[in-house]
């Protein structure tokens, strides 16, 4: 009796070959993406060699392109024409407080506008949504005569941060994420007997963990480059903030370049901190909180 031999099997050169041409579609983009990201890189390389170099090196018709030995005399500097080291306390307590209380404010918005039907829902969440239209310029004259004259609150913490707590960007950002739970999910959770807080804090909120840290990220950036506002309402030098503490050491006659890429390198600091403790949810909080399930 004659065995029965088995097909062949179908040659994998079909595949190999498409593997080949994404191998040599991904060495292409990397050779592109490489110039760009060193691009992209060269002005903080350059910010962080000349904050070691003093001032006659950095305007020499040779400027360097390494380290040099003159950053503590830099700082010694810095420190002597703005307390800077007060001032970046001053923007680690603002922008911390800032990005917690703007991100429980913006959460609780954005999960009553996503999950609960009341009348007026959808016209004041257009309202809300409008107020992105209204130029900063517009509201900052009030709003300083709001906080400094009638509150009497210029010169503090809470100056700086209680103005913009209600975030438009932020309520928008986590209502989109908190659509992206189920209704399901929350039902049963009622049906178990849980009360409204416990479904926010320990169902909702940690399904759209990826979103908060996104949200966390932003909210932390722009509280610590914000110039403007904090420029307006802390007058006194011991309040500062970074950015203005910063901003002082240009003046009519003299900029102490030396001490602004020191306050700049160390100020690049927190906020990478921030960013690498978090970088693994910020892309998928991106993608989340900008689609509607």
């Amino acid at each position: 009796m004659t065995a029965i031999k088995p097909a062949p099997a179908p040659a994998a050169r079909p595949m190999r070959g498409k593997a080949a041409r994404d191998r040599v579609s991904a060495v292409w983009l990397h050779l592109a993406l490489i110039p760009l990201a060193l691009l992209f890189l060269a002005p903080l390389w350059i910010m962080l060699v000349f904050s070691t170099h003093p001032e006659t090196a950095i305007f020499s018709p040779n400027p360097p392109l390494w380290f040099g030995g003159a950053f503590r005399e830099n700082f010694d500097g810095l420190q002597a024409d703005t307390n800077f080291l007060r001032a970046l306390g001053n923007s680690t307590v603002i922008s911390v407080a800032y990005t917690l209380l703007s991100m429980l404010l913006t959460s609780l918005a954005g999960f009553a506008f996503a999950k609960y039907t009341f009348p007026g829902r959808n016209l004041l969440f257009g309202l809300i949504l409008a107020t992105l239209t209204i130029p900063t310029f517009v509201t900052i004259i009030p709003q300083f005569i709001l906080v400094a004259r009638d509150l009497k609150m210029s010169n503090t913490y809470w100056a700086v941060i209680l103005p913009t707590l209600a975030n438009t960007i932020g309520i928008f950002y986590m209502r989109q994420a908190f659509q992206t739970v189920p209704d399901d999910l929350l039902a049963a959770a009622r049906i178990d007997g849980a009360s409204e807080p416990r479904i926010f804090w320990q169902i909702a909120l940690p399904v759209v963990r990826p979103a908060l840290a996104a949200l966390a990220i932003l909210l932390f950036l722009a509280s610590w480059n914000d110039y403007l506002w904090p420029l307006i309402v802390l007058t006194q030098k011991d309040s500062y903030t970074m950015p203005v503490a910063l901003g002082t050491l240009v003046g009519l006659t003299r900029v102490s370049w030396g001490g602004i890429m020191v306050g700049t390198a160390i100020a690049t600091v927190p906020f990478l901190m921030v960013f690498l403790a978090l970088q693994r949810h910020f892309v998928a909080g991106i993608a989340g909180g900008a689609v509607k399930d």
